[in-house]
């Protein structure tokens, strides 16, 4: 007897195809050239970086695009095509929508739970201390937090990156930053690691260096960082970054205070700028921080 040439006669390997598309999911329409693409990472790691409520309805579309979809051919006057809908309206590919539904669902349970802990870290961290206790986990999803709170996508690498300096990768606007944490209070940041990262910026194509400590950094570290763009942030501009981010939790409309490499860059030396004011016309102005030794401006500093 022959069999029939059916598509509602061929096993549906359910689980490899829900494995192939939670591992395609997150490079869809990204390629290799990307810009400082993301690193890879597994569906549920994706699905956890999003805000837990998108999860939720990801997971409930997927359901009905799986379970559903075949609707669409079901009525196709290809005969291939036909039978290919009715399989799926009948069910072929039911466990799949099942899987997606609650894989997407786990994603949006552990999204919601790590933005609990970060929320509770940022509320519980107000003093050098208390970070000092922290475990250098926590560090770096506290540090991350703060720039989330400042408008930007964070990344947390969380000891997985190929680049061992790097910890967090910022993005806003267009470009990328890139963040070292060291929870060292008893050591100074020597020169060394910041010329490390200023390598990795440069290799990576990164606008800027950000390098967090609770401690200090040394003499030849600050001159090294001076006229590029790297700010070291230290254990007291770190405590001041995560009150003002903690500040905006509950204020939408309280000003955050620029950081150094959210200022513009001179337009002769590239150092980064401040803002000053005319002494005769009363006029503000972004002015290089390197004055007098270079009279660099540009219009439109916030008064």
């Amino acid at each position: 007897m022959r069999k029939k040439n059916s598509y509602a006669s061929r096993p549906v390997k359910s689980a490899s195809l829900c494995k192939g598309l939670l591992e395609a999911w997150p490079f869809l329409g990204k390629s290799e050239s990307t810009f400082m693409a993301r690193r890879k990472e597994s569906g549920l790691d994706f699905l956890a970086s999003l805000p837990w409520p998108l999860s939720l309805v990801l997971g409930v579309l997927a359901f009905v695009a799986v379970r559903y979809g075949g609707l669409v051919f079901a009525n196709s006057q290809n005969p291939i095509l036909a039978a290919f809908g009715k399989a799926l309206a009948n069910g072929a590919l039911s466990p799949l929508a099942w899987m997606a539904l609650v894989i997407c669902w786990i994603g949006a349970g552990a999204s919601y739970l790590g933005a609990s802990k970060r929320a509770k870290l940022l509320e519980e961290s107000k003093g050098l201390d208390s970070i000092a206790a922290l475990s250098w986990r926590e560090f770096e999803m506290l540090v991350g937090e703060a720039f989330r709170r400042r408008g930007y996508d964070v990344e947390e690498l969380g000891g997985r990156g190929s680049d061992g300096g790097i910890d967090l990768i910022l993005r806003r606007t267009g470009k990328v930053e890139l963040v070292q944490c060291k929870q060292w209070r008893t050591r100074q940041i020597k020169v060394n690691v910041v010329r490390e990262m200023w390598g990795l910026a440069q290799h990576h194509h990164a606008a800027s260096v950000r390098i967090v400590c609770i401690g200090e950094f040394t003499r030849d570290a600050a001159a090294f960082a001076a006229d590029k763009p790297i700010e070291l942030i230290n254990g007291a501009a770190l405590v001041a970054l995560i009150d003002e981010a903690r500040g905006s939790a509950s204020s939408s409309t309280r000003p955050l205070r620029p950081l150094q490499a959210d200022l513009p860059s001179c337009p002769r030396c590239t150092a980064p700028m401040q803002s000053r004011r005319n002494r005769r016309t009363g006029e503000t102005f972004w002015g290089c921080t390197h004055y007098p030794q270079c009279n660099g401006t540009r219009p439109g500093a916030p008064a």
